[in-house]
């Protein structure tokens, strides 16, 4: 019962609530249905304070749910930096990969987050990493990105970072022939300075 509680709290941010069922022995680390933890779920809501609350007492911030989702790679892809610099003070596991095989630097650069993707590179994240589906970081800001203003900020990121401009998708197109064909004047301007 308490853990049950425990996640129910997590996803209302309820601190009171969290800090004493922890007092009172809940297990940090049970499971919903869906196999998330209460910091995983807290994660999910962007609940700032329970997160830490949690993350203080030893909750496991590399725990994966049954789609290989964990409270690392959950705050990086959603952009939900407080959370996100928290699990990397705790010991974020920079390899972990996601149920499409990619790191937390892939979807953050696709979504738009740039200062994920800042402390993301900062944090020491591979930005050459190749996914499932053969896309990098700086393949997926271009192709699912929407070439604004964001995603140059992200393409120059990564770029200065040290990402493999050439390093082409599995159908060998390359970030800059993507950008040029979506017509991508800003990030086909910072590729071609690099070359």
């Amino acid at each position: 019962m308490d853990s049950r509680n425990l996640l129910a709290a997590a996803r209302a941010g309820d601190t009171k609530a969290i800090a004493a069922l922890i007092e009172d022995g809940a297990d940090i680390e049970a499971r919903d249905d869906h196999g998330a933890t209460p910091l995983l779920v807290a994660t999910h809501e962007n609940q700032v304070e329970a997160a830490r609350l949690l993350i203080d007492a030893g909750a496991d911030v590399n725990a994966k749910d049954a789609i290989n989702d964990s409270p690392y790679l959950y705050a990086g892809a959603r952009g939900h930096l407080e959370i996100l610099r928290m699990t990397l003070e705790h010991g974020a596991d920079l390899q972990s990969t996601n149920r499409f095989g990619g790191t937390a630097l892939i979807p953050a650069a696709e979504r738009g987050h740039v200062e994920t993707v800042r402390t993301l590179i900062a944090a020491g994240v591979d930005v050459d990493h190749v996914n499932d589906l053969g896309w990098t970081a700086l393949l997926e800001a271009i192709i699912l990105g929407d070439g604004g203003d964001a995603h140059i900020q992200i393409v120059q990121l990564l770029v200065d970072a040290g990402a493999t401009i050439d390093l082409a998708d599995n159908q060998g197109v390359t970030p800059l022939q993507h950008a040029q064909e979506r017509g991508f004047s800003a990030i086909v301007a910072i590729l071609q300075a690099r070359q």
